[in-house]
């Protein structure tokens, strides 16, 4: 491929880019405007106070959007780390078979109703988010209006470019260090409690809401190392991000944190510290909390399958519809269905395996 080519190619993709991210930056700056026309009465329109509000406004918007899939993506960490023990046992007994290992392990997760890329939903979707204040910001940094709403009024980016915070430039960065003023200092204590905060919320799902087999083998290690590799990650990109975006990446962090706190304490992982505690309480309400958590499990169950799925839901279709018999084998149910052509079906499921325990109770 010839150098024009490949130019032609990097600029055809940033066309693309461009036109995708398009409607991020319309709707960013449409809340960002929208927050500063509430807020301006109040503290006046080129205030940085005004202007941070307006961004915690934003954050506060996109949090509440985000909810639902916080909460899968909670349920679905909960739900990784309560099957570590399993995981554990088909590492040990296929732990020379790699691919016989991934086969297990995703028959595992299917049975269970568990989606390992639940966990990284949220965060994926944040990241376009994160990118589209990132480029209003800078751009109002650089005197660039970005997004529909700052295009149509391009004194709102001068206001915006100029607004200090505690006498510190909103769209100024840690660096380039030309220079250690209020944008430094207030960028640097930004980026301490971004940091802070994200990794006392780690350290505090691993010791209140993670088993103690989490915290073995190679996942436990991985675990450990992120609790560190995360934060620092901020440490690395924190100082040229611009003060704006820190401020939504502070407030996100402690929203977090907060809805993470509550999640814990209600709906913990069974055996963890929390779980215990939870207990404990419950039983001291004189509640059954066995009781709760089957409740809950088959509420989980009857959304995720939705009573079976749509084939589950299709053979009581025609079972009820046509008749049906039904024969054990082998611990395997055939249930014979007779189809539109007058040809009988042979479906089989298999039956839930009872435990070791339960078997030595017969």
């Amino acid at each position: 491929m010839s150098t024009l080519a490949l130019i032609n190619l990097f600029e055809s993709l940033g066309r693309f880019f461009g036109a995708v991210m398009e409607p991020l930056y319309w709707a960013v700056s449409g809340i960002i405007v929208l927050a500063h026309k509430m807020f301006a009465p109040l503290f006046g329109p080129d205030s940085g106070i005004t202007w941070a509000l307006s961004i915690a406004f934003l954050t506060v918007v996109i949090r509440l959007v985000l909810m639902p899939l916080y909460a899968r993506q909670l349920n679905s960490s909960r739900a990784m780390q309560a099957l570590q023990p399993k995981i554990k046992e088909l590492q040990d007994k296929y732990g020379s078979d790699r691919e016989r290992l991934g086969q297990e392990t995703m028959k595992l997760y299917n049975e269970e109703g568990v989606n390992p890329a639940a966990s990284c939903l949220p965060l994926l979707l944040q990241l376009p988010i994160f990118w589209g204040l990132y480029r209003v910001l800078y751009g109002a940094a650089q005197g660039n209006a970005i997004g529909h709403w700052f295009q149509k009024d391009t004194s709102l980016v001068d206001s915006l470019s100029n607004a200090t915070l505690f006498g510190a430039k909103l769209s100024g960065t840690f660096l380039p260090l030309n220079g250690f003023g209020a944008t430094q200092i207030l960028a640097l204590v930004l980026i301490i409690i971004m940091v802070g905060v994200l990794f006392f919320q780690q350290l505090h799902m691993m010791r209140r809401n993670m088993p103690p087999a989490a915290f073995e083998g190679p996942m436990g290690q991985q675990q450990k190392m992120m609790l560190y590799m995360m934060p620092a990650m901020y440490v690395f990109i924190g100082p040229n991000i611009p003060i704006g975006v820190l401020v939504y990446w502070v407030i996100t962090n402690i929203w977090t944190m907060g809805q993470q706190w509550v999640i814990i304490r209600n709906y913990p992982t069974p055996g963890t510290p929390a779980h215990i505690e939870w207990t404990e309480r419950m039983e001291a309400k004189g509640k059954d909390p066995k009781a709760i958590e089957r409740a809950r499990v088959e509420k989980a169950r009857s959304k995720k399958k939705g009573n079976g799925g749509l084939l589950g839901v299709a053979m009581r279709q025609a079972q009820g519809a046509q008749g049906s018999t039904t024969v054990t084998r082998q611990g395997t149910n055939r249930s014979t269905v007779r189809g539109d052509s007058g040809k009988q079906v042979i479906q089989r499921q298999q039956v839930t395996r009872q435990s070791r325990a339960q078997r030595k109770k017969k």
